[in-house]
């Protein structure tokens, strides 16, 4: 029976490695298929609503899906290595404000997107992490990153990449903090502490590598086969704003004169989806076109930190009144950056 057990583990650890390879195969023509199945077999026009909209759907998808498979999988193998004991003694002596602020900055370590920030969200809420330091590390992991950082420096320069950076991380650790202070623990769905309390009694000191790549590979099925739907729905949505909405018409709503910018900037925001690299040069063409800064960044938050994908994949994790609370929240702090950002600028 271990012999067999043992065979089944060397399988499944050089299925993992012979995927490796198919995975960076796919990733990294994603868009040489989109543009091949758009271009070529749907032969559609150029620059076009539907074919952009198309497009972008036919690319973000897999995109966000195949970054997932290879996040989850990662994490549920570094998962592996650390019960929710060890991660619970981490914090111990640390402040709730402390911890937040933790939280943060390795959200901010970590160059993932909304969708993809959310298995290590799961994780912290499955290891007994207090809700408030997982929400901070949810609303910093894709809001700030060196990413954006890198991109924000080579188009506004060093002074606005620093305060847009130092803003993401007060509102990450802020918003957490006052998520904790409410006590909201109750609004998280149950099957998020049935996965927490069926592996408690994992003994990692115990797994082989083998044995550690398939906790990776079961993780994958559980989190991605729950969350699928919700990814593809929300993209469709992101991809008819991406296609659908000029960005002459939202340049021209977003100018500093005008009261009301800040925050309708933030409601267009919030149905579209991208990370830093695809809504940074976005917010460079809207300034460009007369939108002032301070609305454009809060434009850029909202999107990567608001976005519909992920409010929607939530959904799955979180009740109701949790959600509302979480997008109030961030909402709120983006519109206080919006607002400062246009009163120096």
């Amino acid at each position: 029976m271990i012999k067999s057990i043992q065979i089944t583990n060397r399988k499944q650890l050089l299925l993992a490695f012979l995927l490796l390879p198919v995975w960076y195969l796919l990733y990294a023509n994603l868009q040489n298929i989109s543009d091949f199945l758009i271009d070529t077999v749907f032969q559609m026009q150029k620059g076009t609503h539907l074919s952009e909209t198309l497009r972008f759907f036919i690319f973000e998808v897999p995109k966000v899906l195949l970054l997932l498979v290879l996040i989850i999988f990662g994490v549920g193998i570094i998962r592996s290595y650390f019960s929710p004991e060890k991660t619970r003694n981490a914090l111990a002596g640390k402040s709730t404000f402390m911890g937040n602020i933790l939280a943060a900055l390795l959200g901010i370590l970590t160059p993932f997107c909304s969708c993809s920030a959310i298995p290590l969200f799961l994780g912290f809420v499955e290891a007994g992490v207090p809700l408030g330091v997982t929400f901070s590390f949810l609303i910093a992991a894709p809001m700030v990153n060196e990413i954006a950082l890198i991109m924000l420096v080579g188009l506004f320069g060093w002074k606005t990449a620093i305060i847009y950076t130092l803003t993401g991380l007060l509102i990450a650790v802020f918003a957490g903090y006052l998520i904790g202070v409410l006590k909201l623990e109750k609004y998280i769905q149950a099957w998020v502490f049935d996965v927490k309390t069926g592996q408690a009694g994992t003994d990692e000191t115990k797994m082989n590598f083998s044995h550690r790549i398939k906790v990776g590979l079961d993780t994958v099925k559980e989190i991605v086969g729950k969350i699928w739907l919700y990814i593809v729905i929300g993209v469709a949505i992101g991809a008819a704003a991406h296609g659908y909405v000029p960005e002459d018409y939202m340049a021209a709503l977003m100018g500093k004169s005008a009261w009301y910018s800040v925050p309708l900037s933030i409601l267009i925001g919030i149905p579209m989806y991208s990370n830093a690299a695809g809504i940074i040069p976005i917010v460079s063409v809207l300034i460009e076109k007369g939108a002032s800064l301070g609305t454009s960044l809060a434009f850029m938050m909202s999107v990567i930190g608001l976005s519909l994908p992920e409010i929607i994949i939530l959904k799955k994790v979180l009740k109701m009144p949790l959600i509302l609370a979480f997008v109030g929240i961030v909402a709120a702090g983006i519109l206080c950056v919006g607002f400062i950002f246009n009163f120096i600028y």
